[in-house]
């Protein structure tokens, strides 16, 4: 009976904290005197490495540029980047299940919190809010797997 129960799968959220925060308006404040027509770019990443048996750091990497003016002179408005990170405890789960929980279930735990930080940073530096749209974050995982899949299988012979 013993066994079973350590056999069952664990998941639980340990810790949640901030990895590394940054905020950057290279052109404020002569930026604010201008028409505000952004265009936004969102890079993301994760990350995942093994602290002990079963307990896991994941890291979600966000970084958005904001870019503002015209189409023929854009410039910088500001750039802020999020690493939220946390740990997680993760036990008994077979080796996809814990690839899918530590690379799209954590980083969905994650992000609302990632992206709270940046609306946070962005209304501090005195710009408009700016609401990140949620990420699939389990279509870019099923994504990543496939692309890696593909770079690993030979290539066919003609």
């Amino acid at each position: 009976m013993a066994e079973n129960q350590q056999q069952a799968p664990q998941f639980a959220l340990q810790r949640i904290y901030m990895k590394d925060i940054s905020f950057e308006s290279p052109k404020a404040p002569e930026i604010f005197q201008k028409q505000w027509q952004p265009e936004v770019k969102l890079d993301l990443s994760t990350s995942n490495r093994p602290l002990e048996e079963g307990l896991y750091e994941v890291v979600l990497s966000l970084t958005v540029t904001v870019e503002n003016g015209p189409e023929d002179n854009k410039e910088t408005a500001f750039v802020t980047e999020v690493h939220q990170a946390g740990v997680f405890l993760a036990k008994g789960l077979d080796e996809e299940e814990l690839h899918r929980t530590l690379g799209a279930f954590c980083p969905n735990i994650l992000f609302p919190y990632a992206r709270e930080a940046i609306d946070n940073l962005v209304l501090r530096g005195s710009f408009p809010p700016l609401m990140l749209a949620p990420v699939n974050f389990d279509a870019l995982y099923m994504q990543a797997r496939e692309q890696q899949s593909a770079q690993q299988q030979p290539e066919a012979v003609n």
